[in-house]
């Protein structure tokens, strides 16, 4: 039985003569949460953007659940409410409370009743530990509290897979512990996710299938995130992983 979530076939992807992404293949199981790593540049987090259908991609496509996502498709609105992506930059209102940053997309997107909405939300921010600062607003929160807000807001939308680029890149390391934890929750409760990082240790203790992406392409994959860890299949990730300790 097909269990593919999300299917990527030949995906090209490239600004001008900048080729970023060339004929690259990857699916997502439901319940899989994949770990994509490689080098600055390599392509990683335009390879989620296009998932998500915030670029234009020059051939192949992304299906999910069977349906095509892209710019150009009459409902992209309607696909992208499945697809909930958390970036490493928050991206919160600042003129609005944590609540409020929290309801504005169920509400507006989906008009779910204000008390539905707000239900759930306390819910989540409670799950997250920050129901208590549900009237304070971002500039009042760490980054960690905020990336933990972020990854609510996505969450509220019931989406089909969560896209995570480099959520801990902005945070300082006394912070990255707090939000991994929340993701590592998020995993043994079954979401589906596509994640990128640096944070090795992360990955390793997350992944049910890593990949290594390097120049748009996938280099090494792996359904045994321990042994990818220990002793990848490739001189180039050995490379890689030597430069971190974990």
């Amino acid at each position: 039985m097909d269990n593919a979530l999300l299917r990527i076939e030949h995906l090209h992807k490239a600004y001008g003569p900048h080729v970023v992404l060339e004929d690259l293949d990857l699916t997502v199981d439901r319940g899989e949460v994949v770990v994509v790593i490689g080098p600055s540049g390599c392509g990683k987090s335009t390879l989620l953007r296009c998932v998500n259908a915030l670029e234009d991609i020059q051939g192949g496509r992304v299906l999910l659940d069977g349906e095509s996502v892209s710019r150009q498709a009459k409902d992209v609105a309607r696909l992208r409410q499945k697809i909930g992506m958390v970036f490493q930059s928050y991206d919160l209102f600042p003129h609005k409370t944590i609540l409020e940053n929290v309801l504005l997309a169920p509400m507006k997107v989906q008009k779910r009743p204000r008390a539905e909405a707000e239900a759930e939300a306390m819910e989540l921010l409670d799950r997250v530990g920050l129901a208590d600062r549900r009237d304070d607003y971002p500039r009042q929160l760490s980054g960690g509290q905020k990336q933990r807000v972020a990854i609510v807001r996505a969450l509220i939308m019931h989406p089909e897979i969560l896209l995570l680029d480099e959520i801990t890149a902005a945070l300082d390391p006394e912070m990255v512990h707090e939000v991994l934890q929340v993701v590592l929750g998020l995993a043994k409760s079954g979401s589906t996710m596509l994640i990128v990082t640096h944070e090795m240790a992360f990955a390793r203790a997350i992944a049910d299938r890593v990949v290594f992406l390097e120049g748009g392409h996938i280099v090494e994959e792996s359904r045994e995130p321990k042994a990818f860890f220990d002793k990848p299949a490739t001189e180039r990730a050995r490379q890689f992983l030597r430069t971190f300790e974990y």
